[in-house]
């Protein structure tokens, strides 16, 4: 049996464009591509680091002058429910959870197209065809479910995540949901179960992606007891979101190259850097 070597990752950075977060900024990203050998711990570092996967690549928002993103998890051990919550989990105690392996089906892509042509209908996702959503959910070079929730009556699937599993958590991915049932609060019902998966696993974390501070999108992060931003190399308890809004927003970040070197890489990748 042959086997290849970790690669050295090599880091890039996008074009600017539009921010989807806040109005009248650009964006860019840093990323680097998953392969070779070794890519699960390339993975769990870099995911610890603040970066995000998506299919195989990861990348962490690098924009000139503006840091309002900032990577979000939730500290499962310190996680307790509002009473908002509680009423969201006695709302969809109907649900029942399947896990399976990445496999893309025509139920999700019909409910993932229900989902985009209500809520996202002009983000940049609009357009994706049933090839594309298949390859969003498959191609995946690490540990990967997908999380479905049925409605236990009528076995109808309802909501759907994408999740990676981290050696210290799980990564939602993307979470998509049936639109007619907004009153449910199906987006926050998949954070809190998967919570509960967590704390059955014994992870200490849930990684939910990116808050934006002044993004409407990304408000409902905030309401979660428990969670860590990464911010300045490392992770930290978010006790009050308003003290970082003004702050994020006019803050530059520093020069890609001193980005990169501060980047910590497992040591099968570190020797060869």
């Amino acid at each position: 049996m042959r086997h290849s070597l970790p690669i050295a990752p090599q880091f890039y950075v996008t074009a600017p464009q539009p921010c989807p977060y806040l109005a009248d900024r650009m964006e860019r990203k840093l990323f680097t591509a998953l392969q070779g050998d070794g890519v699960e711990q390339l993975n769990n570092s870099l995911s610890q680091q603040g970066f995000r996967r998506s299919q195989n690549v990861v990348y962490r928002p690098s924009c000139t002058d503006c840091a309002a993103c900032m990577s979000a998890r939730i500290n499962v051990a310190k996680f307790k429910p509002s009473k908002s919550q509680r009423r969201t989990l006695k709302r969809n105690n109907k649900l029942i959870r399947r896990a399976t392996s990445p496999w893309a089906t025509e139920d999700q892509f019909e409910l993932f197209r229900r989902y985009l042509d209500t809520r996202h209908a002009d983000g940049g996702m609009a357009d994706m065809d049933v090839f594309e959503y298949a390859a969003m959910i498959e191609e995946t070079p690490v540990r990967s479910r997908v999380v479905e929730y049925l409605n236990e009556d009528t076995q109808k699937l309802t909501a759907v995540s994408l999740t990676d599993v981290l050696e210290d958590g799980l990564s939602m991915v993307y979470s998509f949901y049936e639109p007619t049932l907004e009153q449910n609060s199906l987006g926050t019902f998949m954070i809190l179960d998967h919570v509960e998966i967590a704390r059955e696993a014994n992870f200490p974390y849930i990684y939910l992606g990116y808050w934006v501070p002044g993004s409407p999108k990304m408000a409902y992060k905030a309401k979660f007891s428990g969670l860590e931003i990464y911010r300045d190399g490392g992770w930290q308890p978010m006790d009050d979101p308003q003290t970082l809004a003004a702050e994020q927003h006019e803050r530059a970040c520093a020069p890609i190259a001193e980005q990169v070197a501060n980047i910590q890489l497992p040591a099968s990748h570190r020797s060869q850097r």
